[in-house]
């Protein structure tokens, strides 16, 4: 299957050139738009390890080294945009976040930087994803010269931090409803490099049991 757009017919070998003669921006884009139904309030502001689910996330996207970082936000944004004050990083209101995370995702999208190579798409609520889990996968798809790299937990679960590369905007540009763009992992299988994460770091915080397992060290 050859990629949309300017990606059709593109060796990894011409895409590892063009990457050699290109700017190399990599903006982050951080969703943080979520309603925390099943937390019962705000898992953001929930203090880990001596800081915020949300400061802990901006400090490892930030610490990675990304040129730019997008957070998107929705659900008390005001609050949360008043949390990012200071940290370099902008937030983007996704009015329609109630619909699904690819709402948030598609907004995202929308609002890095012009002229972005790759955008590595991270979730808010996976605080075992640290600083160099994102620069390892950022570094194996400069080197593989796809347009896409993907997490994969367990050998098998495929999950955030991925990145995409800046010809398959316009897809994640169109996507809705839920999914965080596995509509076009799907379309692309085959294109991807996988980067293996051992299947302990796939913890989102979904319910307070989620916090307490993680705060214990249980992964």
């Amino acid at each position: 299957m050859l990629l949309a757009g300017r990606t059709a017919g593109l060796s990894r070998k011409e895409g590892q050139m063009n990457r050699s003669t290109a700017p190399a921006e990599i903006a982050g884009v951080l969703l943080a738009a979520g309603m925390s139904t099943r937390m019962g309030r705000n898992k953001l502001f929930l203090s880990l390890g001596g800081e915020t689910v949300l400061g802990r996330a901006v400090s490892s996207a930030l610490a990675a080294g990304l040129d730019s970082l997008v957070v998107v936000v929705g659900h008390e944004a005001e609050r949360v945009r008043e949390a990012l004050a200071g940290t370099g990083a902008r937030a983007v209101l996704n009015p329609d976040y109630a619909r699904g995370l690819n709402t948030s995702l598609r907004t995202g999208i929308a609002a890095v930087p012009d002229g972005v190579r790759a955008a590595v798409v991270m979730l808010a609520d996976m605080p075992l994803v640290d600083a160099e889990m994102i620069r390892t996968l950022v570094a194996r798809w400069r080197e593989a010269g796809t347009e896409l790299a993907v997490s994969r937990y367990g050998g098998s679960v495929v999950a955030p931090p991925i990145v995409y590369g800046a010809a398959l905007f316009p897809e994640l540009r169109a996507l809705d409803g839920d999914g965080c763009g596995k509509s076009v992992i799907k379309r692309h299988r085959g294109e991807e490099i996988a980067v293996d994460w051992p299947g302990e770091r796939l913890t989102d915080l979904d319910v307070p049991e989620d916090l307490a397992r993680v705060a214990g060290g249980g992964g």
